[in-house]
């Protein structure tokens, strides 16, 4: 793709935006930059990427500047629905997320992961397995660096693996992964996707350019899985806690079984595994048979797989007091990552729910409510949404803030009682991003008298 001299509007100044910025100027290409926020906000941090022969023109949230552009790179989050991207597909006008721009010049094997829940988990595991057994690997996309800024660079690493999400996978024409993964999809992101099936939908595109010598990594505990299998034009290897497969990699008793062509099967002790949950089951096969197929073998994947503890924020340990157990699960940010965490635990729970809604059904939880949960403490804008959809299904109060909700929560447990914050929602009501939310909480608890 040859961008210079081309016209590129670019939406969103935050870490992608800036990255796109950055390459598109290396490019020769004629960049605009646009964002919803006030341009002080980012206007100087914007022209740090001008050169003497590369000026970046700062244009205003409208669609005039669509006369004038020939292609748009919008930002994670720019819903469908925006003015100006629902102006440019009306015109004609070329839309592609960074990915897919990124996808064009990326000259190294890419192993894309998504999934409404466990897709950070499962790459940053198969990023530790491959750097852990010698190979150099960039692990990146939705999580950390965007992959545009490995295509920035060098392109020295042996794999690119990249967490991707429905918003980019939304503007995707030619992107081409080598190993595509669809961890799972639940209800989330209605607000931006319309509905769940269109959502699915956007999911499964992750796989749409994939080849008879590509690989496309399944969970088979989902019913579409089947249907979806059948239309794929890649190999297939699914995983399954559930029921016992003849190739894949599945549950038996106390061990992952690995089981591709007719090669002979492999065992993988369950005991391997650190982080609790069936969840994490599934992350890790998935991580396993990614890893397999790159090369990396049963003993190499099983030690990486041992000193692997999770990601920060999912569900994470966050401290004792009094006997009471709290754990910070603040990526939790859909009802299935809820239903994930709640499962998690035997003791009894409190559950912290809340922040900014994001048009989900929160009545599916009602039967995990009803088995596992004493109490449900809800704060933030989604709290009255939340008390009209289950308030009556256990005890539940409504309250203000975070802080507020840890407050009450610690008040009302008894020794032996697990405080588990899974928002269920967005965090933009009163936080920047669930990382921070997840440290306020941490902080909070670490403040409360023991």
């Amino acid at each position: 793709m040859d961008l210079k001299g081309k016209r590129i509007l670019v939406i969103g100044m935050g870490k992608t935006g800036l990255s796109t910025i950055r390459f598109l100027v290396g490019q020769g290409a004629r960049v605009f930059a646009t964002d919803v926020k006030p341009v002080d906000e980012w206007l100087e941090t914007v022209r740090a990427y001008e050169t003497a022969d590369a000026k970046i023109e700062i244009c205003s949230y409208d669609t005039n500047i669509l006369s004038r552009t020939d292609m748009i790179i919008p930002s994670p989050g720019v819903p469908p629905a925006d003015p100006i991207l629902s102006e440019a597909v009306r015109r004609g006008i070329p839309v592609y997320s960074e990915i897919e721009l990124a996808s064009r010049f990326l000259e190294t094997p890419m192993i894309a992961i998504t999934g409404t829940n466990g897709k950070t988990t499962t790459t940053t595991l198969v990023g530790e397995i491959l750097m852990g057994t010698g190979k150099k690997a960039f692990v990146g996309g939705n999580i950390g660096n965007p992959l545009i800024e490995y295509i920035d660079g060098s392109q020295d690493s042996d794999y690119a693996v990249v967490e991707v999400s429905s918003f980019q996978l939304q503007w995707i024409e030619r992107f081409h992964p080598t190993v595509a993964v669809l961890m799972n999809v639940t209800s989330d992101h209605i607000d931006y996707h319309g509905d769940i099936e269109v959502y699915r939908g956007i999911k499964e595109r992750i796989f749409m350019n994939q080849t008879d010598s590509d690989l496309a990594v399944l969970n088979a505990d989902e019913p579409p899985t089947e249907i979806l299998m059948k239309n794929l034009s890649a190999q297939v290897c699914c995983f399954s806690v559930f029921c016992k497969r003849n190739q894949g990699i599945f549950l038996d008793g106390d061990f992952l079984v690995y089981q591709r062509n007719n090669n002979i099967p492999e065992k993988y002790p369950l005991s391997m595994i650190k982080m609790p949950g069936v969840h994490n089951i599934h992350n890790v096969m998935a991580a396993v048979a990614v890893s397999r197929a790159c090369g990396c073998s049963a003993e190499d994947i099983t030690r990486c797989v041992e000193n692997f503890h999770g990601i920060a924020h999912r569900i994470e340990y966050a401290g004792e007091k009094k006997g009471v157990s709290f754990y910070d699960d603040s990526k939790g940010t859909n009802v299935g990552a809820v239903l994930c965490a709640v499962n998690t635990f035997t003791n009894p729970v409190i559950l912290l729910m809340g922040g900014r809604d994001k048009d989900v059904d929160f009545s599916v939880l009602i039967p995990l409510l009803r088995e596992k949960v004493k109490e449900l403490i809800l704060f933030g804008e989604a709290r009255d949404k939340i008390f009209s959809a289950i308030g009556d299904v256990v005890k539940t109060c409504p309250i203000g803030t975070l802080k507020e909700a840890v407050a009450m929560a610690y008040d009302h447990a008894a020794a032996g009682d697990v405080v588990l914050l899974s928002p269920g929602c967005a965090s933009f009501d009163e936080f920047r991003d669930y990382k921070e939310r997840g440290r306020f909480f941490k902080a909070v608890v670490e403040s409360l008298e023991g």
